[in-house]
């Protein structure tokens, strides 16, 4: 019988943060930062609330997980005119298209943040994921939640875990890739020429017309929160998509993450003139960045080719820092292709505590991910298979 036992906290910060950040080394997703995610979502009464999962053998944890509960409304991976069907059977019979999921991860990480204690070896890790699937499927029937959803497995928690979650009949669906740019580059010139010859003549030509752009870095944004708020509220409004709750951040979020990340969180700002047209939020690690965030302000940042000069801005960044990897998230494909990043794969496992919905949830699967639904991928499926 195993020693190792799960266990359920209120929320992340009923951890300690060094136990917490000892099973996920290196991360700027770290406790902290979700610590400061839960409060301003506490304070507000706006955005997800996070619990946390923790496996612990005798008095020491060897495993942590966060997750959280969301009304899920089953067309969420619609988009488009798709998207408006969903709308009107919410309107009229909300609950055929609404499940009550308790969903591990995080609404505010794009990956799956499951950890374990370095000292374990392979049986080890095994007995801590089960004893964390153990007391999340507990907490899932005590709350009478109709899916279980592991959210945004990334390969390396995929290959650990993947099997254990088909062997026990979740459904394993697509998730949104993430971007990821290596930068393997000695300087600029190096990176540019690794490009086609085209993208690198129209990043150099939207360059030579943003003269009037003034870059300047921060790690705090004392008097300019509601600013850069309001810049991330109008750049998600213009994007066409639409995730529901797990796109919305508690207000005061990013001033919350400059507090608890110090050095870690940089926001980039571009100016014209005294005005702020564009910002970047970055999350600084050893050897990745992940640009977080990106607001625009509407027709200035089209006029200003905003988007090629901050994505300079942040490849300049990490080159300047010796950094590696650029994480640039999970919307906005065509471009980042465009300019060398590559697109690693990102899993949900699903399961329905109904038997019946359950088999039919494994027959759909295939159909159901999200990636199937976001325009940029379907155009790049479609070129594929041309």
């Amino acid at each position: 019988m195993s020693t190792v036992q799960g266990r359920i906290l209120a929320g992340i910060a009923d951890i300690a943060s060094a136990t917490w950040d000892a099973c996920l080394p290196g991360e700027a997703e770290c406790h902290a930062y979700y610590s400061a995610c839960d409060a301003v979502a506490a304070e507000t009464g706006i955005g997800l609330r996070m619990a946390a999962a923790i496996a612990e053998e005798g008095d020491e944890v060897v495993a942590v997980t966060p997750f959280f509960r969301l009304n899920y409304r089953l067309d969420t991976p619609l988009q488009g005119r798709l998207r408006a069907v969903g709308d009107a059977l919410f309107r009229h019979v909300p609950g055929l298209v609404t499940l009550k999921v308790l969903c591990i991860g995080s609404p505010y990480a794009e990956r799956c943040h499951l950890g374990f204690s370095p000292k374990l070896d392979a049986a080890g890790r095994s007995a801590a994921f089960q004893a964390l699937s153990i007391v999340l499927e507990r907490q899932a029937a005590e709350e009478g939640a109709h899916l279980v959803v592991w959210k945004d497995l990334a390969p390396a928690e995929e290959d650990g875990v993947g099997n254990v979650l088909k062997q026990a009949g979740f459904a394993r669906l697509g998730s949104l890739p993430v971007a990821l740019l290596d930068l393997p580059f000695k300087d600029e010139a190096a990176y540019l020429a690794s490009l086609s010859a085209a993208t690198r003549k129209d990043i150099k030509r939207k360059l030579a017309k943003a003269g009037e752009v003034r870059v300047t870095f921060h790690t705090d944004i004392i008097g300019l929160e509601t600013e850069v708020t309001d810049l991330y509220e109008a750049t998600r409004a213009q994007s066409g998509l639409d995730y529901g709750e797990l796109e919305v951040l508690p207000p005061g979020y990013f001033g919350a993450v400059s507090r608890a990340l110090g050095e870690r969180a940089v926001f980039v700002l571009y100016w014209i003139g005294e005005e702020l047209a564009a910002f970047n939020l970055l999350l600084v690690e050893p050897d990745r960045v992940i640009d977080k965030f990106l607001g625009m302000r509407y027709p200035l940042a089209r006029e200003h080719n905003l988007y090629a000069v901050s994505w300079m801005a942040n490849v300049r960044f990490c080159l300047a820092r010796g950094i590696n990897k650029l994480q640039s998230g999970q919307t906005a494909y065509a471009s980042k292709l465009r300019f060398g990043s590559r697109l690693v794969p990102s899993t949900l496992h699903v399961r329905h505590r109904l038997a019946p919905l359950q088999w039919a949830l494994r027959c759909l699967s295939p159909w159901l991910g999200f990636e199937r639904f976001d325009p940029d991928l379907a155009v790049i499926a479609r070129k594929k298979a041309a």
